[in-house]
Protein backbone atom coordinates (compact mmCIF):
# COMPACT_ATOMS: atom_id res chain seq x y z
CA UNK A 1 0.00 0.00 0.00
CA UNK A 2 3.05 2.32 0.79
CA UNK A 3 4.49 2.02 -2.79
CA UNK A 4 1.08 2.82 -4.40
CA UNK A 5 0.12 5.86 -1.93
CA UNK A 6 3.94 7.02 -3.06
CA UNK A 7 2.35 7.43 -6.65
CA UNK A 8 -0.48 9.85 -5.60
CA UNK A 9 -0.35 13.95 -6.08
CA UNK A 10 -2.81 15.97 -5.57
CA UNK A 11 -4.42 19.00 -7.34
CA UNK A 12 -7.23 21.40 -6.80
CA UNK A 13 -10.43 21.20 -9.21
CA UNK A 14 -9.91 24.57 -10.42
CA UNK A 15 -6.04 23.41 -11.44
CA UNK A 16 -7.60 20.18 -13.03
CA UNK A 17 -10.24 21.99 -14.71
CA UNK A 18 -8.22 25.15 -15.82
CA UNK A 19 -5.50 22.56 -17.60
CA UNK A 20 -6.73 19.29 -17.39
CA UNK A 21 -4.32 17.90 -20.41
CA UNK A 22 -1.12 19.23 -18.45
CA UNK A 23 -2.44 17.87 -15.25
CA UNK A 24 -2.41 14.59 -17.58
CA UNK A 25 0.62 15.46 -19.20
CA UNK A 26 2.73 15.65 -16.13
CA UNK A 27 1.27 12.72 -13.78
CA UNK A 28 2.32 10.49 -16.64
CA UNK A 29 5.64 11.69 -16.86
CA UNK A 30 6.22 10.80 -12.96
CA UNK A 31 4.18 7.76 -13.42
CA UNK A 32 1.59 8.75 -10.61
CA UNK A 33 -2.33 9.20 -10.35
CA UNK A 34 -3.70 12.67 -9.40
CA UNK A 35 -6.34 12.96 -6.17
CA UNK A 36 -8.30 15.70 -6.97
CA UNK A 37 -9.57 17.41 -4.15
CA UNK A 38 -12.04 20.69 -3.19
CA UNK A 39 -11.80 22.36 -0.04
CA UNK A 40 -9.54 20.13 1.07
CA UNK A 41 -12.11 17.28 0.26
CA UNK A 42 -11.36 14.36 -2.49
CA UNK A 43 -13.93 14.80 -5.20
CA UNK A 44 -12.19 12.14 -7.80
CA UNK A 45 -8.98 10.60 -8.98
CA UNK A 46 -7.15 11.32 -12.43
CA UNK A 47 -5.28 8.41 -13.73
CA UNK A 48 -3.21 8.91 -16.91
CA UNK A 49 -3.67 5.60 -19.10
CA UNK A 50 -0.13 3.84 -18.66
CA UNK A 51 -0.86 4.38 -15.40
CA UNK A 52 -4.31 2.92 -15.13
CA UNK A 53 -3.06 -0.08 -17.70
CA UNK A 54 -0.76 -1.25 -14.94
CA UNK A 55 -3.32 -0.96 -12.72
CA UNK A 56 -5.66 -3.33 -14.23
CA UNK A 57 -2.34 -5.94 -14.82
CA UNK A 58 -1.68 -6.27 -11.61
CA UNK A 59 -5.51 -6.70 -10.67
CA UNK A 60 -5.98 -9.46 -13.70
CA UNK A 61 -2.79 -10.72 -12.25
CA UNK A 62 -4.63 -10.95 -8.76
CA UNK A 63 -7.97 -12.76 -9.52
CA UNK A 64 -5.92 -15.60 -11.57
CA UNK A 65 -6.89 -18.31 -9.04
CA UNK A 66 -3.23 -20.19 -10.47
CA UNK A 67 -1.07 -16.65 -9.96
CA UNK A 68 -2.38 -16.37 -6.15
CA UNK A 69 -1.18 -20.37 -5.03
CA UNK A 70 1.80 -19.99 -6.72
CA UNK A 71 2.33 -17.22 -4.22
CA UNK A 72 0.87 -18.92 -1.48
CA UNK A 73 3.23 -21.84 -2.39
CA UNK A 74 6.10 -19.31 -2.62
CA UNK A 75 5.44 -17.34 0.65
CA UNK A 76 5.55 -21.34 2.49
CA UNK A 77 8.46 -21.87 1.05
CA UNK A 78 11.19 -20.78 3.57
CA UNK A 79 13.61 -22.04 1.63
CA UNK A 80 16.59 -18.77 0.44
CA UNK A 81 18.93 -18.09 -2.32
CA UNK A 82 22.52 -16.60 -2.18
CA UNK A 83 22.85 -13.46 -4.16
CA UNK A 84 25.31 -15.62 -6.39
CA UNK A 85 22.96 -18.34 -7.09
CA UNK A 86 20.02 -15.91 -7.89
CA UNK A 87 22.72 -14.57 -10.47
CA UNK A 88 23.23 -17.64 -11.59
CA UNK A 89 19.62 -18.84 -12.12
CA UNK A 90 18.89 -15.86 -14.06
CA UNK A 91 22.30 -15.88 -15.92
CA UNK A 92 23.20 -12.42 -15.17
Amino acid sequence: MAQLIANEDFTSIQKAQAGLTRVFKKAEKRGKFVRVMRNNEPVGVLVPNRVWESFLEDLEALSSENYLKRIAKSRADKKTYSMEEVKKRLGV
